[in-house]
């Protein structure tokens, strides 16, 4: 048998269980006297005792009260074998009684309890009445043994509840832990890239700036070479022509750069969340027009204070990121709902989705997958939404899409206007 079946079978083995084993089998010798019959009732009950928290592997009430009903079968056996109602074995009853209050509760065990009690006086109906004489001591001692079988269930049953009671506690406790840890984990991942950010940030203004001025002057001198250069030499105009159009897109890189490091000042106002929405699809429509944009607005969203200008640049990144990854023919779908003092925004592509590797790193900058991208996108859209007090998160699927989800908090007080 291999080594990995085995080790789970040894698992199963508690100490408990030779505890278990070694009572029964003192019992058996001590009071069996060589009756194989007892014995054999002396090691049934040891093996359901046993069994019991182990099969099935993962146990549910059906189960427990199967080996509950097994007990007080086997040690109903044992007490009419051994003398029935005289019988000194009629404490094996509390084997299922205990049992019950571990795991049934206090309805479970008062039910077994009545049954262990019912099954004890049930020995009567075996009594030869001519030769055994009931009289008050044997009724105080039949008593006794019936109310402290209900007192020892009962005990039982208030430890096992306490006991579940302060499981329950530590299981939610445990919970409040783990959730907390991930805020935490997030929170850490948040000052990082806010780190990371401010830090990129002085190095694209100070790049910028120095891009700036050599920038210009080959700018100037290729227009300067396109006008004097001869009208025949199209070589040469056509060189200069390629300079001026990539300073100008190197001249646009370098504003991004900018907006980028530059700190943003937001101007906040009441503003309309599904007009700032509607404003920017409409941009995202006139560049992919291939492509249909639903809107699905909550009409239950007032006005609430938000820098209308820079939202709806974040809305139209997203929007044309999701009209960018879906085939042509598709649709995307930008939902809006409150959630108690947030207004949520939605983005929702099937598009080509984005690789789990790739999740934690979207919001960098300088991090893209585009061939033609330079990683600022998100990466501006992310900063202006911290700068909001709000949150960016994102869901995706490889081949099924991606979900962008922007909240907003709605109860952010607007700056009131200096006199």
């Amino acid at each position: 048998m291999p080594a990995a079946p085995l080790l789970r079978y040894f698992r199963l083995i508690r100490p408990q269980d030779f505890v278990w084993l070694l009572l029964f089998a003192v019992l058996a010798v001590m009071n069996a006297e060589g009756d194989v019959s007892e014995i054999a009732l002396f090691a049934a009950l040891a093996i359901a005792q046993v069994l019991e928290p182990k099969i099935p592997a993962q146990p549910s009430t059906r189960s427990r009260i199967f080996w509950i009903v097994m007990k007080l079968l086997l040690g109903y056996l044992l007490i009419g074998y051994t003398g029935g109602i005289q019988s000194h074995f009629w404490l094996v009853l509390l084997l299922p009684v205990v049992s019950a209050a571990t795991a049934l509760g206090v309805f479970g065990t008062l039910l077994f309890t009545l049954l262990a009690a019912g099954s004890y006086l049930s020995f009567f109906l075996f009594i030869d009445w001519s030769q055994w004489d009931i009289g008050p001591p044997e009724i105080a001692q039949l008593t006794m043994r019936l109310v402290f079988l209900a007192m020892v269930g009962n005990l039982a049953n208030a430890l096992a509840e306490e006991l579940r009671a302060q499981s329950e506690k530590h299981r939610r406790t445990a919970e409040q832990l783990a959730e907390a840890g991930v805020h935490i984990q997030r929170a850490e991942e948040a000052v990082r890239r806010s780190d990371r950010l401010a830090a990129l940030g002085q190095l694209s203004a100070g790049l910028a700036h120095e891009l700036r001025n050599p920038l210009g002057t080959i700018k100037a001198s290729a227009e300067m070479l396109s006008r004097n250069v001869a009208a025949e030499n199209e070589v040469a105009r056509e060189v200069a022509g390629f300079i001026t159009s990539e300073v100008d897109r190197t001249n646009s890189l370098v504003t991004r750069f900018l907006q980028f490091a530059r700190p943003l000042k937001l101007r906040l106002d009441n503003a309309d969340l599904a007009h700032t929405l509607d404003r920017a699809i409409a941009a995202v429509e006139r560049e992919a027009p291939e492509i249909t944009i639903y809107r699905n607005y909550e009409p239950e969203i007032p006005p609430f204070p938000f820098d209308a200008e820079l939202m709806e640049r974040v809305f139209f990144n997203l929007v044309l990121n999701a009209a960018q990854a879906t085939a042509p023919g598709g649709a995307v779908t930008v939902k809006t709902r409150a959630a108690g003092g947030t207004a949520e925004i939605s983005v929702i592509d099937r598009g080509a989705g984005i690789d789990a590797q790739h999740l934690d790193s979207i919001f960098n900058p300088f991090f893209t997958t585009k061939p033609q991208g330079v990683g600022l996108g998100l990466a501006i859209v992310s900063k202006i939404v911290d700068e909001h007090g709000g949150k960016i998160a994102v869901e995706s699927e490889p081949g099924k899409g991606s979900i962008f989800r922007v909240l907003l908090p709605m109860e952010r007080a607007a700056p009131q206007p200096s006199a």
